[in-house]
């Protein structure tokens, strides 16, 4: 199940990031203020990544926003039309939020939507057996009008961009030699 908001990500080209940012390796896809995306290599082999990720349980250990809690209730593994509810916490407040998977295809892509209809894409291109090209995106164009009005007021663009660089750069780290 491949989301039709996928499709206008496919061919882009990749942009390095400043020297900070290349010495990890993390480049930029997307940069505006409703879509930001961003990849990095990983060494790791491209199932055992995805695995990973599709474990809901397992996403406050790489999210690099401080946002992701420890506190999930759904599937084990993730799945096309599941849905899963997190924790989470933000400028201090906590709350839950229930998302469903909307892109889905094992080993190469995940995506959720939140209710407030921006979506959080993860795809997994093999470059080798043990190596893979992760690229995070969220991407809120298909938000309704008022949270898309508040992202850009409160610059969720760029907020997001640091979470997801050091999301990356959290997930290469982990699997560094």
């Amino acid at each position: 199940m491949r989301s039709a908001s996928h499709e206008v990500l496919r061919d882009r080209p990749y942009r390095r990031l400043d020297p900070v940012m290349a010495a990890t390796g993390v480049t930029v896809v997307e940069s505006a203020p409703l879509l930001v995306s961003r990849s990095v290599e990983v060494d790791a082999p491209a199932g055992e990544l995805f695995a990973l990720l599709a474990d809901p349980r397992r996403h406050h250990e790489l999210d690099g926003s401080g946002t992701v809690q420890a506190t999930v209730s759904g599937p084990d593994r993730l799945s096309a039309g599941a849905k899963f509810s997190v924790g989470m916490k933000q400028f201090g407040l906590p709350y839950r939020i229930t998302s469903e998977v909307t892109g889905f295809e094992d080993g190469t892509l995940l995506e959720w939507r939140h209710p407030a209809q921006h979506v959080w894409r993860w795809e997994f291109t093999a470059l080798s057996a043990g190596t893979t090209r992760i690229t995070e995106t969220w991407d809120a164009r298909s938000a309704k009008a008022v949270p898309a009005t508040m992202f850009k007021l409160l610059s969720y663009g760029r907020k997001n961009a640091t979470g997801i660089e050091a999301t990356l750069t959290r997930l290469q780290q982990r699997y560094a030699h």
